[in-house]
């Protein structure tokens, strides 16, 4: 187990014991339901929860990444939906945190800090998923208000949301500045929630498309208050937001294991625990030492994101990818420890399986993350030069290596 630092260990163990009372008893109910678990985030803004990464000076707890990190890996022990519906506030508000101006956050993050308000994160679009610079959704300056036309889709959290980091194109004709965010607020004319997805996991948690015909939005709500940042503002989101959809992985796998432990110590066959057969503790070896793996990266991927370390990125894309690999992987084998049971909707195992499958997919595939892992390989190259005394002349100068004599 990693330390902790006392802040950390403070964060964990007021996010366990919700975890255990709150979210795991409603885990089934709202998986089922399709519902948003209104009371259970009463119960995380009660506890401080819902602020834990926004400063001080704007109502929240001062903690950073890592410990909500901690945070959100303890709540998807117990749940992913649950999990993902605390964790979208931070994807949404980060945006405003990293790239609104001091205006827009004295308004809105004090609201979402407290619960009051919850927020989400408009970026996908049908034909904009991983390439989020091909988005079709414009905004069009006209007078003191933008008049914004088009569709996002996937919105985590769209249902529930009362504010949305919405992101669109302001300038077609710019390469660099082509897109910019704005803070839309539900209600506002000509912005409706559209269709609800039926999802095979993380179903308490609504994820809507969200429409715009004409919407018109005060040009104050425009983020950072300067038009044409929106993609590094979408970027440098992601870069904090992926550790989370890591930690949410990490608490899936966690928790499947768990389960799988206490179900294999339980089941007995050939008149013994399948645990002591060696293919059954072989199995969940693998699965502790991975699990133990994740959580490390994930943390020193939080570290590395709240101390703006210049390796962030490739961390951030590499703990996300590693983890929610893990826990597809973790929670499959988690089901076959089950065996018959582990297919059935009467036990809980099923469903991490379920809600573990999204975390491969959303905040850009693991596709995409080996290709942001790749290219910052690449832009580290330079700091290896003292090595290419090592690599054949024949490849530096750019030619093809001689074939092999015959022997």
């Amino acid at each position: 187990m990693p330390a902790y630092t006392e802040s950390q260990l403070h964060w964990k163990s007021v996010a366990h014991k919700l975890a255990e009372e709150v979210v795991r008893p409603a885990a089934k109910k709202y998986d089922e339901l399709q519902e948003y678990p209104w009371e259970v985030k009463e119960a995380l803004a009660k506890a401080g929860l819902m602020g834990v990464w926004i400063p001080k000076e704007y109502g929240g707890q001062g903690a950073g990444v890592l410990e909500l990190c901690v945070i959100i890996e303890e709540l998807s022990r117990a749940c992913g939906g649950i999990g993902v519906a605390y964790a979208v506030n931070a994807l949404g508000s980060f945006p405003v945190l990293l790239g609104g101006t001091e205006e827009q956050k004295k308004k809105w993050l004090p609201e979402i800090a407290s619960g009051r308000k919850l927020i989400a994160f408009g970026l996908s679009e049908k034909m904009a998923g991983s390439d989020a610079g091909s988005m079709r959704t414009h905004g069009k300056l006209e007078g003191d208000h933008y008049v914004i036309n088009g569709e996002k889709k996937w919105c985590t959290n769209g249902g529930a949301a009362d504010l949305f980091s919405v992101f669109c194109v302001t300038d077609p004709e710019s390469k660099a500045k082509r897109i910019s965010a704005l803070l839309v607020e539900k209600g506002t004319p000509g912005f409706k929630i559209g269709k609800a997805e039926d999802k095979m996991g993380i179903r308490c948690v609504p994820v809507n498309e969200l429409i715009f015909e004409n919407c018109r939005v005060p040009a104050t709500n425009l983020l950072g208050g300067k038009p044409g940042f929106g993609f590094k503002h979408a970027m440098q989101t992601l870069d904090h937001a992926r550790p989370g959809v890591a930690a949410q992985a990490v608490g899936l796998a966690a928790g499947a294991l768990e389960l799988a432990q206490v179900y294999a110590q339980r089941r007995h066959q050939f008149g013994a625990p399948i645990s002591s057969h060696q293919g059954i503790g072989f199995m969940l070896a693998d699965m502790a030492m991975r699990v133990e793996a994740s959580r490390l990266m994930v943390l020193e991927a939080g570290r590395l994101v709240d101390t703006h370390a210049p390796n962030a990125t490739k961390m951030a894309a590499m703990c996300k990818a590693f983890a929610t690999d893990v826990a597809m992987e973790v929670t499959t084998n988690a089901v076959q420890i089950f065996g018959g049971y582990g297919f059935m909707k009467d036990y809980p195992i099923e469903k991490y399986m379920r809600d573990a499958k999204i975390t491969q997919i959303y905040e850009g595939t693991n596709q995409v993350q080996r290709m942001v892992i790749a290219r910052n390989l690449v832009k580290e190259t330079s700091e290896l030069d003292y090595l290419s005394k090592w690599i054949p002349t024949e490849v530096q100068k750019g030619g093809v290596m001689p074939p092999e004599p015959a022997k």
